[in-house]
């Protein structure tokens, strides 16, 4: 078991054989907020207990690079970096689109259309990127509909997800190297069938 323990940007690491490393719970010198597993269940992220700054610990942005920085180091903070997404209501009659993914982390599941800012990309501009790409559409923003945020049960990450009303038209055609299927569905058959309990609660809202 090992710590990754950060505050305001600084890690805390100890000099393991002239290597930088993440401590073990004996090696970490205060107390700590011990908050979710970050790579399977041997690290987990830890807020410490303080009364000041830790300037003196490592810049977190300046680990990745640095050559004396171990792999788990390097995982951990990669681990620790919030992956934003940008998933589109695409309501047409009372029906909303829904997308059966291929591969990735949706490949079988029913979910919204959306995916992975870009770098550099605003979350609108995202979101009707990512429903050309899946289902070949043209859309309009609407409106911002809401934010959520959560830990993902199976990959461990830090989710953010942006909610957008989109206007599209014509009938999807899916890219089948992404999407297996997508269809309209009622908001009650769409809440059943999302896998993601984030976009049922969006959903709900709707109804």
């Amino acid at each position: 078991m090992q710590y990754y323990v950060e505050s305001d940007g600084r890690v805390y690491l100890i000099d393991r054989e002239g290597r930088l490393d993440l401590p073990t719970p004996e090696e970490v010198p205060f107390d700590v907020e011990r908050i979710a597993p970050l790579v399977g269940d041997d690290v987990w992220f830890c807020v410490p207990v303080l009364d000041r700054h830790p300037h003196e610990w490592h810049f977190k942005d300046d680990l990745p690079s640095n050559p004396d920085a171990s792999s788990a180091v390097c995982r951990a903070v990669h681990a620790t970096m919030p992956r934003v997404v940008a998933e589109g209501l695409c309501l047409r009659d009372g029906r909303i689109l829904l997308v059966k993914g291929s591969r990735g982390l949706t490949e079988g599941r029913w979910t919204l259309p959306g995916g992975f800012l870009r770098f550099g990309e605003s979350p609108d501009a995202c979101v009707l990127r990512e429903i050309r790409e899946e289902v070949g559409l043209d859309g309009t923003v609407l409106g911002f509909a809401g934010v959520r945020s959560k830990l993902g049960r199976q990959s461990r990450l830090h989710w953010t997800m942006l909610f957008y009303r989109v206007a599209i038209e014509g009938e999807p055609k899916p890219d089948p190297d992404e999407i297996s299927e997508a269809r309209f569905f009622t908001l009650e058959e769409a809440a059943d069938m999302l896998f993601d309990g984030e976009m049922r609660s969006i959903l709900q809202e709707l109804r």
